[in-house]
């Protein structure tokens, strides 16, 4: 059997990488690497990169006895499973039962050990899938950084003083190290796609729906989205393949195209591409605007068509998140009480001391923020004012999505103002806010959208976002390869 090379992280992530998803598991169905020789490198170069702190808990028993299952299937001869044998991690506010806790790298479930297993999980296991642990994140996804995680932030690959974004940053460090061929996050103003941008990976966003929620702890109901951050478009796909479709316990889930799997990618001679003008303006900087001009201008020597479209109301798609995530916020995290389950105090001497002070105690000061923030927009006097306001303004966000997708087949531009800041840069609120300015209208439309390493600025990695219409993830995936062999 052939074997991995022991790796260690480097500045810029560049140690030996894992093959493609498709054939990482045909080696391992052919004998050629065994599950238990794969998932042993994972660990070494999980504990090789423990500085970094991406990794929340490490499932090391369960994934050995599992690899040790799949090595002994494959030499009964059943080779069932499109990912046989591939380890993966999963951010920490995926349930997973009978394995490590999930804690939303929160105090308030510090101990929360759930009673069932999250959708996506199941999918990927039935595949053949083995889930190494969980991956750090803003404390309930609340972040741009991770540095609002309850348990310390993580640190980006290329540089230990940046941030990794967020808040799947855990996930996405540990692909970029070449900790696991591929991993989980969640998406719901941009929380795969800034830390993909950041460092250096592919993060997939799919449209609303295509993958099932259930069992995953909510942030923003109407826009959370699973997805995967891997190496390369392809491996995005392949997982998509394995995670899309619909899912009988969570209503939302649409139906899914035949396959994902990308074969042939797509012809750019004569693709209409649309530069989004309100994502190239003076608010991003100049460096990233004009290393994305130089990456769109490769795309135009491909023979694609290339122009500057205007979305008129993605210049308050910002203001307008803040309001309608926040008052879901809010709801959703009205559940933890102190009663239920979760953090408890132990020193209230009344009912409503117990709420207050679990919620206080159990809480960091990001989600707090959210809940006022959304408790306030819901309140009687102000939800015609605000809540209300912004979402007649989301539906005109989506049409003039549906308006310029009449004529583009793909809108792109920079996935990020900035590539990757310092710890501790932003530590006002609305700064750190504004670092998902360019992908929270994709989330607010429903539409699928990608982040692809295109190069770097001043030794940092940045992404290239592209979009694409809702329902259109197989034709984004297809484009997306053909620009990655481009620019």
């Amino acid at each position: 059997m052939s074997a991995i090379p022991r790796t260690r992280p480097s500045r810029q992530g560049q140690q030996q990488q894992w093959p493609k998803l498709a054939e990482l598991a045909g080696q391992i169905k052919n004998g050629e690497r065994s599950a238990v020789e794969v998932v042993e490198a994972c660990i070494e170069r999980a504990e090789a990169a423990e500085d970094y702190h991406g990794i929340l808990k490490l499932e090391i028993t369960a994934a050995r006895e599992r690899a040790e299952q799949i090595d002994q299937l494959v030499a009964d001869g059943e080779t069932e499973g499109v990912l046989l044998g591939v380890p993966f991690l999963a951010k920490d506010n995926f349930l997973t039962n009978g394995q490590a806790e999930t804690t939303a790298a929160s105090h308030m479930l510090e101990t929360f050990t759930a009673p069932y297993q999250a959708t996506a999980i199941e999918k990927l296991e039935a595949a053949g899938a083995i889930m190494l642990g969980k991956t750090n994140l803003d404390e309930f996804a609340h972040g741009s950084s991770t540095e609002n995680s309850a348990f310390g932030s993580t640190k980006n690959p290329y540089d230990p003083q940046r941030v990794p974004g967020g808040s799947s940053g855990g996930s996405a460090a540990a692909v970029a190290l070449n900790i696991v061929p591929f991993a989980l996050g969640t998406d719901t103003g941009g929380s795969i796609r800034l830390p993909a941008s950041f460092c250096g990976t592919v993060g997939y966003k799919p449209t609303y729906g295509l993958v099932s929620r259930f069992g995953v702890i909510a942030m923003a109901s109407s826009t959370d989205v699973i997805g995967p951050l891997t190496r390369s478009s392809h491996d995005a796909g392949f997982v998509l393949d394995v995670l899309a479709g619909r899912d009988g316990r969570d209503s939302t889930t649409i139906a899914r195209e035949e396959t994902y799997h990308i074969g042939e990618p797509a012809e750019l001679s004569g693709l209409r591409v649309g530069v989004i003008k309100e994502h190239m303006g003076e608010h991003v900087g100049r460096g990233m605007r004009s290393a994305t001009w130089e990456k769109i201008k490769a795309l135009e020597r491909a023979g694609a068509r290339v122009e500057e479209v205007e979305l008129p109301h993605d210049s308050v798609a910002l203001a307008i998140y803040y309001i309608i995530a926040p008052a879901e916020i809010s709801s959703n995290l009205a559940r933890y009480d102190g009663i239920k389950y979760g953090y408890y105090t132990s020193s209230a001497d009344s009912l409503e001391e117990t709420y207050l002070q679990s919620r206080g105690e159990g809480f960091g000061d990001e989600p707090i923020r959210r809940m006022l923030t959304g408790t306030f927009v819901l309140s009687s006097g102000y939800q015609e004012a605000y809540y209300k306001k912004a979402q007649k303004v989301r539906t005109l966000l989506r049409g003039d999505y549906e308006t310029v997708f009449g004529t583009y087949d793909v809108l792109a531009g920079p996935m990020s103002p900035t590539t990757a800041f310092k710890l501790g840069e932003k530590g006002d609120p609305v700064a750190m806010y504004q670092s998902d300015d360019l992908a929270i209208s994709a989330n607010l439309a429903g539409i699928p959208s990608i982040s692809l390493p295109a190069g770097e600025i001043d030794g940092l990695p940045f992404g290239l976002q592209l979009q694409a219409p809702a329902g259109r993830d197989k034709r984004l995936l297809d484009i997306a390869a053909a620009v990655e062999g481009v620019i």
